[in-house]
């Protein structure tokens, strides 16, 4: 018998942890390989996460709701080979930090320190409450901002988790007595997650001088009254809004807009769509259309194709073009088309339809949202004739097409300039100018409406 380590699987270059919603297996189960075992929430998806081998599962490490660092080991199975205990994962060992290994009682080891992710997503708590481990996922942090539950208030919560860690089933129950009547309601105060930086040290060190000045009183939000409806941000909402916040934070966001004359594009697929649904078996919209041009402008700018880090610049080499796509519930994700550059069009038609099936059916992969080094998001499908996107992180650039429209437009010919009926289209561009000044990002936007124009109506696809 050998036992296996199922790994939590690298799901995205700025992806670091995930939350563990549901376990679709239990201690003791038969498992075969590639039945899913658990679910999982990021930033990006929710996702299914596959036994790597097939046995007996004879541990899991996790609960649900817990949050769990990428590359650490959630789960053991034991199969019918033989030899030592194997790591396991979507992801290879090199690509995720190797997970501690459960210290046995009575050991003699030091006492492990708890994993807090960068984005203080996991917060320690101030004082010494004896109720809870003084941990807490996103999760509860999210619920307890929504709520206006204190930091104050959750240290004195008792927690049911693992080591008396506070749950969300804790936090729920909490805010359901709470809203009975069954606990004392604390004067609101704006939500504040503890400052670790090391500006908050030194602040800290002059507090007692800073004591004799009495504090400013912090705004608070009024109840809304009158004939409203409340409605609860669903999870992935949250996570949205937690992501267009953060990019907004991160880029200095410029926005160039320029005007294309995409006659040549309609004209020729609505010449060709009938014949190319019934000869590719997929239809033909216009995104791959719109990405297969991208594509080819990239290339003479590289520098669009980037991310930063630190004060590095990241110059990718492979063209993923992510396409926004809505879903059902209005809520917004954007799929990725791997190696754009590489597909011709029916290849670009194919994916396309595959990635938004996927999507609004909530059939993605985690590899289906991830690499992504350029999007492409169109609100003229919505009817709007431009907008100003929001950079998806970590990316410099987002392009947004606008509705096509016919105008009246004013067209040189060698016999003079003449007014002719015109499908027009707007498109707008919003880039980081900490890398990609205007000069770039209009360049690169004006190529980008050039080569849209130059659509070679004559071609087959």
């Amino acid at each position: 018998m050998a036992i296996v380590d199922l790994v939590l699987p690298k799901l995205g270059e700025s992806i670091m942890e995930a939350t563990i919603l549901k376990w679709s297996k239990k201690q003791g189960d038969n498992v075969q390989q590639d039945e899913t075992i658990l679910e999982i929430a990021t930033d990006k998806v929710d996702s299914e996460v596959p036994s790597t081998t097939a046995g007996v599962i004879t541990e899991i490490l996790f609960k649900e709701n817990d949050v769990v660092p990428i590359g650490t080991v959630i789960a053991r199975i034991e199969t019918n080979g033989s030899g030592e205990n194997t790591t396991s994962g979507a992801s290879a060992a090199a690509e995720a930090p190797i997970a501690a290994s459960p210290v046995q009682p009575g050991a003699d080891t030091q006492e492990p320190i708890p994993f807090v992710p960068q984005s203080s997503a996991v917060t320690q708590r101030e004082d010494n409450a004896p109720g809870n481990n003084g941990f807490f996922s996103p999760l509860v942090l999210n619920i307890a901002q929504s709520e206006g539950i204190s930091m104050t208030e959750l240290s004195n919560l008792t927690g049911s988790g693992n080591e008396g860690r506070v749950t969300k089933k804790d936090i729920l129950q909490y805010v359901a007595e709470k809203k009975s009547g069954k606990v004392a309601v604390q004067a609101k105060q704006p939500y504040k997650a503890p400052d670790t930086s090391v500006a908050a040290a030194a602040q800290s060190a002059i507090a007692p001088a800073a004591a004799e000045t009495p504090e400013k009183p912090q705004p608070s939000y009024a109840t809304p009254t009158g004939n409203v409806e409340i409605i609860e941000m669903d999870r992935m909402r949250k996570m949205i809004a937690k992501h267009m916040v953060s990019s907004k934070q991160i880029s200095p966001h410029v926005t160039s807009f320029a005007e294309a004359d995409v006659t040549n594009m309609v004209m020729w697929r609505e010449r060709v769509r009938k014949d190319f649904e019934k000869q590719e078996g997929t239809k033909i919209t216009f995104t791959p259309m719109f990405v297969s041009c991208l594509t080819r402008v990239i290339k003479r700018f590289p520098i669009i194709n980037c991310s930063v880090d630190g004060e590095r610049i990241i110059i990718k080499k492979d063209i993923n073009i992510g396409m926004a796509t809505a879903l059902p519930s209005g809520n917004l994700i954007v799929p990725v088309i791997k190696n754009a550059d590489y597909l011709n069009l029916v290849g670009l038609s194919k994916q396309v339809n595959s990635l938004a099936n996927s999507a609004r059916n909530n059939k993605l992969k985690p590899d289906d949202t991830n690499g992504g080094t350029f999007t492409l998001t169109n609100v003229g499908t919505f009817g709007s004739l431009m907008g100003t996107p929001i950079i998806n992180q970590p990316q410099v650039a987002i392009l947004a097409v606008g509705a096509i429209k016919k105008r009246p437009v004013v067209i040189e010919t060698a016999e003079g300039d003449a007014i002719g009926i015109r499908h027009m289209m707007y498109l707008s561009m919003s880039y980081d100018h900490r890398v990609v000044d205007g000069s770039i990002g209009a360049s690169f936007l004006t190529e980008v409406a050039k080569e849209f124009e130059r659509w070679d109506i004559n071609s087959k696809w």
